[in-house]
């Protein structure tokens, strides 16, 4: 095998890419922990709350994250349990759901996230200046655009408080 291989730029890119996300999810982890909420819980959350309504379809939920639909259902079920979210049913179409924070959700993220910021500031965007991190954020949307186009189905709303209409179900 041609050595050059070894040192091409892509490898060193994915590679880089890779060390400094599980690096960043091994920090996050244990600050979530001292929340009493898992990544994933949490990516939930944050989705939600960022979402029209604070809500999503749970297809649509399913396709922002990397769970599948019964990934998510499972997800759903236990955060709901924990009184985290509800579920709000579709009144045109009984197939569709919404998952909706609670506010015991947005209490939880609200506690949550000072600490989760810090970290992104100390070993994320702190390590860059504002051109390399828009050059960064614009880069990032675009592979993720490529490589995951569901990413934010279902987050666009002109109105971000507004109840979906019973025709979008």
């Amino acid at each position: 095998m041609n050595q050059n291989v070894f040192d091409d730029p892509r490898i060193t890119a994915i590679g880089l890419l890779f060390e400094a996300s599980a690096g960043l999810s091994a920090r996050f982890a244990a600050q979530l922990e001292e929340h009493a909420l898992s990544p994933v819980e949490f990516e939930v959350l944050m989705r939600l709350a960022r979402s029209p309504g604070n809500q999503l379809r749970m297809t649509d939920l399913a396709a922002q994250t990397s769970l599948s639909t019964s990934g998510v259902t499972r997800v759903v079920d236990r955060m709901e349990r924990d009184g985290l979210l509800r579920r709000r049913a579709c009144p045109n179409d009984r197939r569709s759901s919404y998952a909706v924070v609670t506010a015991a959700g947005l209490t939880r993220l609200d506690e949550t996230l000072p600490g989760h910021l810090q970290i992104i500031e100390q070993w994320f965007t702190g390590q860059l200046d504002p051109a390399a991190l828009a050059a960064l954020l614009d880069g990032l949307r675009r592979v993720r655009d490529a490589v995951h186009p569901g990413a934010t189905a279902g987050s666009t709303d002109a109105d971000p408080h507004a109840q979906p209409a019973a025709t979008d179900c």
